[in-house]
């Protein structure tokens, strides 16, 4: 199997994540919420929306702006699915209030 070859193969796999972090991906994947106190560490920990966007205002105008780059994380669908269950969890089986989190 040549270089060509073994980079067509993942896009077949549907991921062009790394194969190293394949393990971890899936690990988060499966990972499930069956306590109160970790959906709630989870929903705080992980930001609803990407800390890292920014105006850049300078004598109160804006001169530029730094787009959200969570993104650029090969996580990121992992981590925003793993906040999702546990929002889910902390609705749909303990009956609570998740408006805080968002």
């Amino acid at each position: 199997m040549n270089a060509t070859s073994s980079l067509h193969q993942g896009s077949h796999q549907g991921s062009d994540r790394p194969s190293l972090l394949q393990p971890l991906c899936n690990w988060l994947d499966n990972l499930q919420i069956r306590d109160r106190q970790t959906a709630h560490f989870i929903s705080r920990l992980i930001p609803a929306q990407c800390p890292f966007e920014r105006d850049i205002i300078v004598l109160g105008r804006k001169v530029g702006h730094i787009p959200p780059l969570c993104k650029l994380n090969p996580l990121y669908e992992q981590f925003v699915g793993l906040r999702f269950r546990s929002l889910c969890y902390l609705a749909d089986q303990c009956g609570e209030d998740i408006s805080v989190y968002c």
